[in-house]
């Protein structure tokens, strides 16, 4: 017998989360059928898009979420236990899943988890894992950055945005970020090598970018939407590019009522720029490629991954209204 620790989404968001959303509740689970396996979970990850998305599920769900896990029994020859998997449970401890079952077109949703040598297995969830691969694929295929070109990040101190910012400076970029606090500021400036980086609740948007990009910006990575992200469109350059990953500035915010924000044709017809959003799961057929290159990324010594980790499945929803606050430097992590 398996008793399952697991919280559900006991009440729909209305603007930012609390935990009164959230109920931790148990279960049993049942004996393992054929070619089935049975995990627990050993690495939670919270993420930004868990908020959106949970708009369109139902009260008394499990709360969406990625793992790592390990298979502590198996009814399935190909695969044995102690093997740790990448797996999208939700918020619970143990979790029984039929491999041969699982949808195989969109996001990845379960794999074995590659072998990272001596780097710990909570990288699949961050640098070698979705953030990961929204960073390289995002950045690289809609960007497209030449050396010597101005980009632009929002969100920079968080898993994706950081990530980009180095693919940049590897690249030979000159790179501009944008955070939420003088500490993550200074971090960026120091830690990170960016070449400009600002507060942007203490600093104008317009007038940092008049400051560090005089002459325009090339490409803009956009995590945050809202009329910060409509300053910085008007600030690029002729056929600039914009890959548009987020809008954590409207995730609390009625769906039915977003925030209005200033008109952007003018820059974009003018200026003719690229303007293109994407979802991560449209490179599902190169996930394990684009693990491999962070992988090597972070071998050749280019990449720098912090993490900030809650201990303790309980802690999950205090981690998860954390990250949207911006507590955290970097991948946003529970360890059970």
């Amino acid at each position: 017998m398996v008793i399952v620790k697991k919280f559900i989404l006991e009440k729909p968001f209305s603007g930012e989360p609390t935990e009164d959303n959230f109920k931790l509740v148990e279960e049993e689970l049942d004996k393992l059928n054929k070619g089935e396996i049975l995990v627990e979970a050993i690495w939670l990850s919270v993420d930004p898009y868990i908020r959106p998305y949970s708009n369109h599920v139902s009260p008394g769900t499990t709360v969406m979420g990625t793992q790592i896990a390990k298979i502590i029994k198996s009814n399935n020859q190909d695969y044995k236990v102690g093997q740790l998997v990448f797996c999208s449970t939700g918020w619970r401890t143990h979790s029984i899943i039929n491999p041969s079952t699982l949808e195989k077109d969109g996001m990845p949703s379960f794999y074995i988890l590659p072998d990272f040598g001596n780097l710990s297995s909570s990288l699949g969830l961050g640098v070698l894992g979705m953030p990961g691969n929204t960073a390289l694929f995002g950045f690289l295929n809609i960007c497209d950055p030449k050396p010597g070109e101005t980009v632009v990040i929002s969100a920079a101190a968080g898993a994706v945005g950081m990530h980009v910012a180095q693919i940049a400076k590897n690249i030979g970029c000159y790179v501009i970020g944008f955070a939420g606090s003088d500490h993550k500021v200074k971090w960026l400036k120091e830690v990170l090598k960016f070449d400009a980086a600002f507060n942007y609740k203490t600093k104008d948007v317009n007038a940092a970018l008049l400051e560090a990009a005089p002459h325009g910006v090339d490409c803009y990575f956009d995590n945050v939407g809202g009329d910060f992200s409509s300053a910085v469109i008007y600030r690029m350059k002729s056929f600039g590019r914009v890959a548009v990953c987020g809008s954590i500035s409207s995730y609390n915010t009625n769906p039915k009522n977003l925030p209005k924000v200033s008109m952007l044709q003018p820059a974009i017809v003018f200026k003719q720029l690229k303007i293109e959003g994407f979802i991560v799961s449209r490179w599902a057929d190169k996930w394990q490629s684009g693990i491999e290159r962070n992988l090597n990324l972070i071998k050749e010594g280019k990449l720098i991954y912090p993490e900030y980790v809650v201990q303790g499945f309980e802690s999950l929803p205090q981690a998860f209204i954390g990250m949207l606050n911006g507590e955290n430097i970097g991948k946003a992590l529970v360890k059970v």
